[in-house]
């Protein structure tokens, strides 16, 4: 099975600029999930993807691929299914896992035990989320709950809250659904991986950041590593 790792990365952001290339602990973003993707030692090749050529070097400089997708492909109205769907048209592969770098407290086993689910199980898509086992709403009506009776919180059924800081799709399940013009990030048998709330957490504006600072420390404590 080729398994290849994609990690996006758009110069061009809006809430938080340049994000990518911020640091965490003198770390770039970019570059804590480059390392992360090497330390799990499961894929078969790592590429960088992003429309500005500033990323080429770093990508060179950590010992990976660098892909530079079409620069439309990189504004703020391009789709995540329009840069995936070009990327997979260049690179062959049966699976293809978008590690974002906006999620730096996902560990390496994380991304180890993440693999492996899509190694175990027929599937075609595999989300990652955060259970989230509290009473939720959505439009002011109940979603895990009911407002008959009041229930423990431990005794209700999670809600599985898609964070996106590992997905993965097959690609000819992809590509096949795009093919015929259908939504193609949930094309087939979806799976949900889920993750802590760490790991869930992902970066967009400055407070996202300076969190993941505070909660870096938290992680590395106890004994997992994120790059």
């Amino acid at each position: 099975m080729r398994v290849i790792a994609m990690i996006p990365a758009r110069m061009g952001s809006q809430r938080l600029a340049k994000k990518n290339l911020r640091e965490l602990d003198g770390v770039s973003l970019i570059a804590r999930a480059i390392r992360r993707c090497r330390s799990a030692g499961c894929f078969d090749e790592i590429w960088v993807n992003s429309e500005h050529p500033d990323f080429g070097p770093i990508a060179e400089a950590e010992g990976v691929y660098f892909h530079q997708r079409p620069e439309h492909l990189g504004s703020h109205t391009a789709t995540s299914e329009d840069f995936v769907e070009e990327f997979l048209q260049m690179h062959e592969c049966e699976w293809l896992i978008q590690v974002h770098s906006i999620a730096p407290l996902v560990t390496v086993a994380e991304v180890q035990s993440f693999i492996e689910r899509i190694e175990q199980e027929d599937l075609d898509v595999l989300l990652s989320c955060e259970p989230i086992q509290i009473e939720c709403a959505m439009n002011g009506q109940p979603v895990n709950f009911s407002f008959d009776q009041k229930t423990n919180s431990q005794e209700l059924s999670p809600i599985q809250r898609i964070s996106w800081s590992l997905s993965a799709w097959r690609s000819a399940s992809f590509l096949s659904a795009r093919k015929a013009g259908r939504c193609a990030t949930y094309a087939g048998r979806v799976g949900f991986h889920e993750l802590g709330p760490m790991a869930a957490h992902v970066i967009k504006t400055q407070r996202d950041l300076d969190i993941a600072e505070a909660l870096l420390g938290i992680v590395e404590q106890g004994g997992q590593k994120t790059i």
